[in-house]
């Protein structure tokens, strides 16, 4: 059981484009910004999409394995277009939504701060803010979901 595990090309080709798609986020983010952030790497959002890139290789792989006219293939198809529609629908409203919040808990905090006596105002605290890069724009995703594609015919080149 743990051998065919191993064997799992489609498991293991996704696995591959979801590592590949965070650690890759750093470079570009790199190159767009000239800010180096590691961090990028176990973040959700930005460019390229690893949900995209996860289960566009998954069903690239199912189709390579089981043919691209096979039923589970179709489930497979399924399964990413619900994946890339939610990471910029669901999943991108929720992070506008969390962009706004802390503008209205900034903008809140300031007014309250400024209302304050400053001589009678103790050391400031800090605020946890809601995570905004949580969904992807279109463009993210797609570029995940070309990962997820390429990265999989190359793996199944290389491998078999």
């Amino acid at each position: 059981m743990l051998l065919d595990l191993l064997h799992n090309f489609p498991l293991w080709a996704s696995i591959a484009s979801i590592f590949f798609a965070q650690i890759v986020k750093i470079p570009i983010q790199f190159i767009a910004s000239r800010n180096f952030n590691p961090s990028l790497a176990f973040s959700t959002g930005g460019m390229p999409s690893s949900h995209s890139a996860a289960v566009t290789a998954l069903a690239t792989g199912v189709g390579i394995q089981q043919g691209f006219n096979s039923s589970i293939f179709a489930v497979a198809c399924v399964f990413t277009i619900i994946v890339m529609f939610d990471s910029t629908g669901v999943r991108r409203q929720t992070g506008e939504q969390a962009i706004m919040l802390n503008i209205l808990t900034n903008d809140f905090n300031r007014f309250v701060n400024e209302a304050r006596d400053w001589g009678n105002k103790e050391q400031y605290q800090k605020k946890e803010e809601l995570k905004e890069l949580l969904g992807h724009q279109p463009i993210e995703v797609f570029f995940g979901g070309l990962t997820g594609i390429l990265l999989t015919f190359l793996l199944y080149a290389w491998i078999y």
